[in-house]
């Protein structure tokens, strides 16, 4: 399946990541990239094994540099060694992840802390 995915240019890249409105994604290098700041290692620890999970559910794997309150994705189709529709995918899947928080009103309150920041 793989074979038969469109190659994204950087540009063309930058372009899809606007449109989808994942503004806090960006290309560098052949990757789309994402940093994920936390509030220290625990939280940390929790998104990446979050993070793992979604790649394995969808058997598409991000690279992760993982650091105390930090951890940094980068995604690109090692198959086609180029972005394709399947990073933006798993993009926007893991900005619904990691970044889900509960509507006011709702059963669940939330974590009252920062827990994971949106912030680059």
């Amino acid at each position: 399946m793989a074979q038969d995915l469109k190659a994204y240019s950087e540009e063309e890249a930058r372009a899809r990541l606007a449109e989808l409105g994942l503004g806090k994604w960006f290309v560098e290098n052949g990757w789309i990239r994402r940093k994920y700041s936390t509030d220290g290692w625990q939280t940390t620890l929790q998104t990446v094994n979050a993070l793992g999970f979604l790649c394995e559910a969808g058997y598409h794997h991000a690279d992760l540099e993982v650091t105390w309150g930090r951890v940094l994705v980068k995604l690109k189709t090692h198959s086609q060694r180029a972005i394709t529709d399947m990073d933006f995918e798993m993009a926007r899947r893991m900005e619904d992840l990691v970044l889900w928080r509960p509507a006011a009103g709702q059963a669940l309150s939330g974590n009252p802390n920062p827990f994971v920041h949106d912030k680059s």
